[in-house]
């Protein structure tokens, strides 16, 4: 058995996806897809909260970090996939390696904490209106913001730092990525410290922040029930239905695909690796989809780019002007 130490010299060889070898130029359509698709959407929103003042609110400017978290994850996923399914680059320095396992999860973990800041936004929203303005300051949300940024490079550091001090008996991973796990499994060291972190930030992260999220909706739920009035009723629940979806797109494949890793679910090693850059890219794909259908300044400020409309569009709190 051959054992590779200093794994700073190291080079990785990314499989792709086993058993699919010869497939992998077809396969890269859809990726190819996602990945213009991302590119755009995103893109398209992060340029509009950038250079449109009356976008300069909490809710957007949470929108903006989130993009900009989605695209990091998918700028470090992407363009190395691709170059393994056009031009069968396999090889990955370790360093390279390491770097892309940091930032692939610390943007999950960035997306999974703003998420929990636009549920807090989204309770000031609906349970304190009328202090909705001076709670959600831009200072507040740069905080925020900031919050975020600090819990992503604290608690994804120490997986590549903790797995430069192994030795490697396999250099092939099973995998499109160097998801953490994969390349825990290369080890022939003793890899427990590994595996018990890794579990520690899923559960921290997921658990946690899921946990603040349904606490933030209950709170709403709460209050959307006192409500006498029907269109008022309708109206707050609208107010949240953008952010539930993309709940349910960030976090439900994640959850199942983590299960499937550690958990041993009958499932092919194809399927999981299909399930592992999914619940990566899914969210970073559907996020402006989902936030330009249900956010009516988003629609009208691209209406207005496209030159379709007129420049003001209809908040998403507030009624047209009765004429």
């Amino acid at each position: 058995m051959l054992i590779f130490n200093h794994s700073s010299f190291l080079t990785f060889t990314l499989m792709g996806i086993p058993g699919l070898e010869s497939q992998h130029l077809w396969l890269s359509l859809p990726f190819s897809f996602m990945f213009l698709a991302i590119l755009i959407g995103n893109g398209a929103i992060i340029f509009l909260v950038a250079t449109e003042p009356t976008l300069h609110t909490p809710m957007y400017l949470l929108l903006f970090l989130l993009m900009v978290a989605d695209l990091i994850s998918t700028l470090a996923l992407l363009p190395k996939l691709l170059c393994l399914f056009w031009f069968n680059d396999q090889a990955i320095a370790s360093s390279a390696c390491f770097t892309q396992m940091f930032f692939i999860h610390g943007a999950s973990v960035v997306r999974s904490a703003l998420l929990v800041a636009m549920a807090f936004d989204r309770f000031v929203a609906v349970c304190q209106p009328l202090r909705y303005n001076t709670i959600l300051t831009h200072s507040f949300v740069g905080w925020l913001g900031l919050v975020a940024l600090v819990k992503g490079v604290i608690l994804v550091l120490p997986m590549p730092l903790l797995l430069q001090r192994l030795t490697f008996c396999h250099m092939v991973i099973p995998h499109t990525y160097c998801d953490h796990m994969s390349v825990v499994k290369m080890a022939c060291d003793h890899t427990r410290p590994n595996r018990i972190y890794g579990l520690f930030v899923i559960l921290f992260v997921v658990g946690l922040d899921l946990l603040l999220i349904a606490f933030s909706y209950g709170l709403i739920l709460q209050t959307v029930v006192r409500l006498n009035s029907r269109d008022a009723t309708f109206k707050a629940l609208n107010t949240c239905s953008a952010h539930f979806f993309v709940i349910m797109v960030t976090y439900m494949p994640a959850i199942f695909s983590s299960l499937a890793h550690r958990v041993g679910l009958n499932i092919s090693p194809q399927a999981h690796i299909f399930l592992a850059n999914l619940y990566l890219l899914l969210p970073s794909m559907f996020n402006p989809i989902i936030y330009g259908i249900k956010m009516k300044e988003i629609q009208g400020k691209v209406a207005k780019c496209l030159r379709r409309e007129p420049a003001e569009g209809v908040g998403l709190y507030n009624k047209p002007a009765n004429k």
